[in-house]
C-alpha cells in the first residue's frame, strides 16, 4: 500500500466522516428445476437474502459510528424478468447490486449495470470463463469459480497420495464444463485421470419411491470393471446422479468432488476462526442453517461495506478500486483474510472440503506454494488468466 494511501485511509478513519446511505440490491434468478436428490436440499424461500440481511446488521455495527446507513433491496426474477428487475433497482438509484444468477443471465445483468455505472457482485455463477476470456470489468467474483473448487479437491487428493482418478461426469453442458475443470486440476497437481466415464442423464424425476432401488442396480454395473484408481471424482453440477456414488461402486473407493467430500465456501456445522458466532446469529435470524448462497450474498455486502468504510465513499469506481487494491482485505472466517485478484475480479478464499457433516479439510493444503500468496493455488492465476477488462497492479 503506497504511503498516499495509508495516508488518506489513517485520515479517514480518525476525522469526522460525512454521513453515507448506502443503498444496494440483491437479485436473485429463480430456474425453473426438478426437485433435489434429498429433501435436504431443497430451497428456502429467503435463500441468499437472509445473508443480505445479516450483512445490513453487520455494516451498522461500524457504519453507527461512522454516519454510515445501510440499505439492501432484495429481489426475485425468473430469466426472462431479471433484467426487468434489474432495471427497476436501477431506478431506485442502486448502484452496487449483488446478483445470485448463472453465466448467461449474469453476463448480460452485468453489461446492462455496466451502462449505468453499477458495480456487480456475482453471488452464484461459477463458469470459470467468467473470470476469463469472458471477464467484465463491473464484475467481481465472490462464488469461487469451478476451476477453484476443482484445485481445492486437486490438492487434498495429491496431499493424500491418491494421484489415480476415476472421472465420472454428467452429460449435461455444465457438468462437461466442470468436468473439464477436474481434467485441468489434474494437469496442474500431477494426477492421472486413468479412466472417464459419462453418466447420462435421461430426464425425469430423480427423487421416487423407487429411485434408489433402481440406483443400486444401475450404479454398480455402470462402475464395473474401470482401471485401478485411487478415488472416483464426480463431476455432476446437475445434481442428477453424484450423490448416490458414495457404497454403490463396483470397487469401494472414496468420492470426491459433487458428493462425498465436496469443496463449498460455507456449511453449516462450520466453527474455527469465529465461525460459530456467524452460525449462531444467522440461525438466530432464520431459524435454519446457512448455505453457500446465504454466506456469498453475506461476504458480497460485507465487502462492500469494508470499502465504504476505508474509502469513506460510494461512488462505485471509487469503491471498485479501492476493493483491487493492494489495501483492502476482510475477515471472513476461514482463518485468513480474503483479498481480491486485481486481474480478474475473483476473490480469493479457503474452500472449504465438507462432507455433509464436518469440514474435513480447508484449501489450500500445505505445501502448496506460491510466490504471492497460497490462495493463488486455487483458480486462475494472473499467467492463466485473459481477462482484458481490467488494469491489473502489483496484487
Amino acid at each position: 500500500m503506497s504511503w498516499t494511501l495509508s495516508l488518506a485511509l489513517s485520515l479517514a478513519l480518525t476525522t469526522p466522516a460525512a454521513a453515507l446511505d448506502v443503498l444496494a440490491g440483491v437479485l436473485r434468478v429463480d430456474y425453473p428445476s426438478l426437485l433435489p436428490i434429498s429433501r435436504y436440499d431443497l430451497r428456502p424461500g429467503d435463500l441468499g437474502f437472509a445473508g443480505a440481511i445479516l450483512a445490513d446488521e453487520d455494516n451498522a455495527t461500524t457504519g453507527q459510528f461512522l454516519g454510515h446507513s445501510y440499505e439492501t433491496v432484495t429481489r426475485s426474477a425468473t430469466p426472462e424478468t431479471a433484467e426487468a428487475a434489474l432495471e427497476a433497482l436501477l431506478q431506485q438509484g442502486v448502484r452496487f447490486v449483488v446478483v445470485d444468477a448463472r453465466g448467461p443471465e449474469l453476463l448480460a445483468l452485468s453489461d446492462r449495470a455496466a451502462a449505468a455505472g453499477a458495480l456487480v457482485f456475482n453471488a452464484r455463477a461459477s463458469d470459470t470463463a467468467l473470470r476469463d476470456t469472458e471477464c467484465r470489468g463491473n464484475l467481481l467474483h465472490i462464488a469461487p469459480s469451478d476451476a477453484m473448487k476443482a484445485d481445492a479437491v486437486a490438492q487434498f487428493a495429491i496431499w493424500k497420495n491418491w494421484p489415480e482418478w476415476m472421472l465420472v461426469a454428467g452429460s449435461n453442458l455444465t457438468d462437461q464444463s466442470l468436468a473439464e475443470a477436474y481434467r485441468r486440476a489434474a494437469r496442474k497437481f500431477g494426477a492421472k485421470i486413468t479412466e472417464e466415464r459419462v453418466f447420462v442423464d435421461r430426464g425425469g424425476a430423480r427423487r421416487t419411491d423407487s429411485g434408489h432401488v433402481l440406483v443400486q442396480r444401475q450404479l454398480p454395473v455402470f462402475m464395473q470393471g474401470a482401471k485401478a484408481h485411487d478415488v472416483v471424482i464426480a463431476a455432476d453440477a446437475s445434481d442428477y446422479f453424484a450423490a448416490y456414488l458414495p457404497y454403490h461402486q463396483w470397487d469401494p473407493r472414496p468420492v470426491m468432488g459433487s458428493a462425498g467430500l465436496r469443496p463449498v465456501t460455507m456449511h453449516g456445522a462450520h466453527e474455527a476462526w469465529g465461525a460459530t458466532q456467524l452460525q449462531t446469529r444467522f440461525e438466530k435470524l432464520t431459524r435454519r442453517v446457512i448455505q453457500e448462497e446465504d454466506y456469498n450474498v453475506w461476504l458480497a455486502l460485507r465487502v462492500l461495506g469494508e470499502a465504504v468504510t476505508r474509502s469513506a465513499s460510494t461512488d462505485p469506481e471509487v469503491i471498485e478500486t479501492y476493493i483491487l487494491s493492494d489495501a483492502f482485505e476482510l475477515a471472513a472466517f476461514k482463518g485468513q483474510k480474503v483479498t481480491f485478484r486485481n486481474w480478474n475480479g475473483q476473490l480469493r478464499q479457503p474452500i472449504l472440503l465438507y462432507d455433509g457433516r464436518i469440514t474435513v479439510s480447508v484449501s489450500p493444503q500445505d505445501g502448496f506454494l506460491h510466490q504471492v500468496t497460497a490462495l493463488d493455488t486455487l483458480g486462475l492465476d494472473r499467467p492463466e488468466s485473459n481477462c482484458t477488462a481490467f488494469q491489473g497492479g502489483s496484487q
